[in-house]
């Protein structure tokens, strides 16, 4: 029963945590700290900040992450890749985010510099893989707390799934604290991997990346991009509402909500949310899974 689903939720300690990139202009760095005065205040573990393909964000997400160090109570956890970057100049940006007062980094390897369809090439003096640039990291700063990525549906990339579980378990095995996934809209994906995973003998919390869909098409576009299949039952759901964004926005928050509540009821506890900037989904789907302000926050965030 619905009723009983969201008692549950509420009943349980859930933990979230949200995904946001850097803005591009005033406008844009407006939107962002909005969503991030919105969900703030319910208490996230941590809030991320991408980084561009190539380190084309690099300043702006040291100045994003930065700021949330000085303006909120929520740790950041800045992104890092070894794209197109030696490892001089990738232990210069750790170096960076730990003066800042960032102690968590999601290390990932990046895009391939070429973009979609081109091959990665590492850096002749950078790290070589996921796993190297972990390691690195570890080594370079083993107070950090690292995130690294995870594929329930398999990276794009992979020759196999063994191969990729091979991938995951290398970045763990080199230090990785926890695994976030790529989003995805079929519940039973994210089960079978994390099970898959377990038999591996990868143990680290494999947190499920959630994506309440505010703009289908979009989402669809992005979804092909990264190897995340798009159901049709999903798909059918926003047939008709391209031009009816108040509609497509309540189907949004409660497609989101039925895809937490019934992982929920398979024991999940942690989620982390692709915010693309915009807090009031998000914000929706948190209400549901029993998370309110807190006090002090609140009175934080007015500050």
């Amino acid at each position: 029963m619905p009723n009983d689903r969201l008692s549950r939720a509420t009943r349980r300690p859930i933990r979230v945590s949200f995904e946001f990139f850097p803005p591009k202009t005033p406008e844009m760095e407006k939107s962002l700290w909005s969503a991030v005065e919105r969900l703030a205040p319910l208490g996230p573990t941590f809030m991320s900040v991408t980084y561009g393909a190539g380190g084309s964000t690099r300043e702006r997400t040291h100045s994003t992450v930065a700021r949330m160090v000085q303006e909120t109570d929520v740790p950041p956890a800045a992104h890092l890749t070894c794209v197109s970057a030696s490892k001089a100049e990738v232990d210069a940006v750790v170096d960076s985010y730990r003066e800042a007062g960032v102690r968590h980094i999601v290390a990932l390897r990046g895009d391939p510099a070429g973009g979609v369809g081109t091959t990665f090439e590492a850096h002749p003096d950078g790290y070589q893989s996921t796993a190297d640039l972990v390691a690195g990291i570890r080594r370079r700063a083993p107070e950090i707390e690292l995130s690294v990525s995870a594929y329930p549906e398999m990276h794009p990339e992979s020759p196999s799934r063994e191969a990729d579980f091979d991938t995951l378990k290398a970045k763990v095995d080199a230090g990785a604290n926890r695994a976030i996934t790529q989003f995805f809209f079929d519940n039973g994906h994210y089960l079978r991997y994390v099970d898959e995973a377990r038999k591996r003998g990868i143990h680290v919390p494999i947190v499920p990346g959630i994506v309440a869909v505010s703009n289908f098409k979009q989402t669809s576009s992005f979804a092909q991009k990264a190897g995340a299949s798009v159901p049709g039952w999903f798909a059918e759901r926003f047939e008709g509402l391209e031009n009816d964004v108040q509609t497509r926005q309540l189907i949004a928050a409660a497609v989101a909500a039925e895809q937490v509540l019934d992982l929920v009821d398979h024991g999940v506890k942690d989620f982390h949310f692709y915010t693309m900037n915009k807090a009031d989904l998000v914000y929706a789907v948190c209400h549901l899974l029993g998370l309110r302000p807190t006090a002090k926050a609140e009175s934080s965030a007015a500050a």
